[in-house]
């Protein structure tokens, strides 16, 4: 199986965002649109292989994060099919809500970030049910539920291959750091952590990242992806308790989470991007978030 990793240039940095391709010789299978913002880069890519945008005949999203499905409705205007969990199916055929929550949060960096999102007819729109396959070139691609990051988070598996989304967290370069993309509204370290398990217990030896790459140590990794979730929490817990306010813990996490980083053997100028797949200051929302709905419960 031939599978295609495309560096989405997000923002002008390499490896903060990747979509990938199953080459078929039914055409191609895309897992992960990216943002809308990078889609005339992915056209220059697929180009660049010698494919075009109408090549694309199927698109798998992860979640309906806009770093990962940002474009589906572009690929789905060429022709591309689009298969998305039951919860994210409506803000895929109607993304007015999503849209609305999401320049709530970037403001007036929506366009330069995101760019734009049209709903995606419901004839090409397909939501599918935990375990449920897509058949497309010969091959089987399995999905699996894996909530924690988003309730209405896939991993996509094929043979032996699983891709990830978020649920594997974010590991930028071979020997980076994995760390926890934690924005609101539905971090969940529980559900997540079942997740982890449930993602170890499968048939695969090789992950593919959204943020970014390829990973083949797959219990190590996902180990201290869970190690860090748990550090992550339980640093944002007493900021909570302590009604602190967000515009300090900001500055606060992302010095935490650089010092992590550089600990690790991160290097320096890889920081900004980790900062770009992973901004600080989603991550301080999200935690506190999850800390608010664990305390009214």
């Amino acid at each position: 199986m031939e599978v295609r990793t495309i560096d989405l240039n997000f923002l002008g940095i390499k490896e903060a965002i990747a979509s990938y391709i199953v080459v078929t010789e039914e055409g191609l299978l895309m897992v992960e649109s990216g943002p809308h913002s990078t889609y005339a880069f992915l056209e220059q890519k697929l180009q660049k292989l010698g494919y075009s945008i109408k090549d694309v005949k199927k698109v798998l999203l992860t979640h309906i994060h806009l770093d990962h499905a940002g474009a589906a409705w572009a690929l789905a205007e060429q022709g591309a099919e689009v298969y998305v969990h039951p919860f994210g199916y409506k803000h895929l055929a109607d993304p007015s809500k999503l849209m609305a929550s999401a320049a709530r949060i970037y403001k007036d960096d929506m366009d330069r970030l995101w760019g734009k999102m049209k709903a995606i007819p419901e004839d090409i729109l397909h939501a599918v049910d935990d375990g449920e396959t897509v058949r497309f070139g010969g091959k089987s691609f399995k999905a699996h539920f894996t909530p924690g990051h988003a309730v209405h988070h896939i991993a996509w598996q094929v043979d032996n291959v699983l891709f990830t989304g978020d649920v594997a967290g974010v590991k930028i370069g071979k020997d980076g750091m994995v760390v926890p993309p934690c924005p609101p509204p539905d971090i969940n370290v529980e559900d997540w952590r079942s997740s982890i398990e449930k993602v170890k217990g499968l048939d695969v030896d090789t992950l593919y990242l959204t943020h970014f790459g390829k990973v083949e140590n797959k219990v190590e990794h996902l180990n201290h992806l869970e190690e860090t979730l748990l550090s992550w929490a339980d640093w944002m817990k007493p900021k909570f308790e302590n009604s602190e306010e967000v515009s300090a813990i900001i500055p606060e996490f992302k010095a935490f989470v650089n010092q992590q980083l550089l600990d690790f053997g991160v290097a320096e100028q890889d920081l900004n991007k980790y900062e770009a797949a992973n901004p600080s200051f989603m991550s301080v929302t999200g935690l506190l978030r999850y800390w608010k709905k664990k305390a009214s419960h």
